[in-house]
């Protein structure tokens, strides 16, 4: 009966492993909140991933500790749009800022126990990039424009190298 309570008590410890002073804790507090359910990443205190890909289900995500996701573009398009199939994982899981501190946190911090396999690159030896700021353009304009796709022919007269017409505007 010891025993039982001494693992009981063991289990569900494990803490997020980013120091509170590191820019990248509150993407790694998020990444518990949000993505634990599917996704292991030890840095965030999280065992979402199938142990056993033999036996995992369809809406377990990939284990971050040994699959290296970089570089942070990469890591912020999946969380926008429910990572590259879009068929478990929801879109835009967090969003904004929010999105930017888990994409930054889970570029640096992931595939870090991955085993070393000969002729493939470390993934702390790839670059983890940065977010590009927001366009001037796009911030700029607060001004509601409208704008008509291209008709089917236009464009494929326009991939033809042949000018597409232009259509006016609907009222």
């Amino acid at each position: 009966m010891i025993a039982v309570a001494a693992v009981a008590v063991a289990c569900g410890t494990q803490r997020i492993a980013v120091p509170k002073a590191s820019s990248l804790y509150a993407g790694a507090v998020l990444f518990n909140q949000r993505c634990s359910g599917c996704h292991t990443l030890s840095y965030a205190a999280t065992q979402g991933s199938a142990p056993n890909v033999r036996t995992a289900q369809a809406n377990n995500g990939p284990d971050f500790d040994i699959r290296c996701e970089r570089p942070v573009t990469r890591v912020l398009y999946a969380i926008e749009n429910g990572g590259f199939s879009g068929a478990y994982m929801p879109q835009n899981v967090v969003v904004g800022q929010d999105a930017i501190e888990v994409a930054k946190f889970v570029a640096t911090y992931s595939g870090r126990k991955a085993p070393k396999v000969t002729g493939t690159t470390v993934c702390s030896s790839q670059p983890i990039g940065t977010i590009p700021p927001p366009t001037a353009t796009a911030t700029a304009n607060t001004t509601p424009t409208t704008t008509t796709a291209p008709s089917s022919t236009a464009h494929k007269g326009a991939a033809k190298g042949a000018k597409a017409k232009k259509r006016p505007a609907r009222p």
